[in-house]
């Protein structure tokens, strides 16, 4: 018999947090290093024989942990508005040390990385989730 898909076996061993959760951060941080483009470092000098050239993997940004929460917050109110918290809230996050833990998780079986200085505290506390997720958001209207 083969064993379960590595993200099968997480949802078994740590039950706390739904796929969708899981599903949820690693779009989050897609979204920070494309659309944010957080903790990336701009080249000084372009080649552009390098920008043609597609066999060249994408360097992706590194993010902090602390960036990394940011960025979530930032997707999860562009992604849900208002809802933002409850939607998280359904799927077993309440503050951002579960993302941390979320993202050390994903660490385990590989699925994201981390470096020597990244720790699992740098996600404790960053904000204040109610305040982040609801109180300081803002219903953007069209301009006339």
């Amino acid at each position: 018999m083969s064993e379960p898909h590595p993200i099968l076996q997480l949802l078994r061993d740590d039950p706390r947090y739904k796929i969708d959760a899981y599903q949820f951060v690693r779009e989050a941080l897609s979204y920070a290093q494309e659309v944010l483009a957080l903790g990336a470092e701009q080249p000084t000098e372009l080649d552009p024989e390098e920008l043609e050239d597609e066999t060249q993997p994408r360097v992706e940004a590194h993010l902090t942990g602390q960036q990394l929460c940011e960025a979530i917050r930032l997707y999860a109110l562009e992604q849900y508005g208002l809802m933002a918290k409850t939607v998280l809230n359904s799927w077993g996050i309440h503050g951002t040390s579960d993302f941390g833990d979320i993202v050390y998780n994903l660490i385990e079986i590989g699925l994201m990385k981390k470096s020597k200085d990244d720790r699992r505290e740098d996600f404790d506390n960053v904000y204040d989730f109610d305040a982040g997720l609801t109180t300081s958001f803002q219903i953007s209207r069209p301009k006339k």
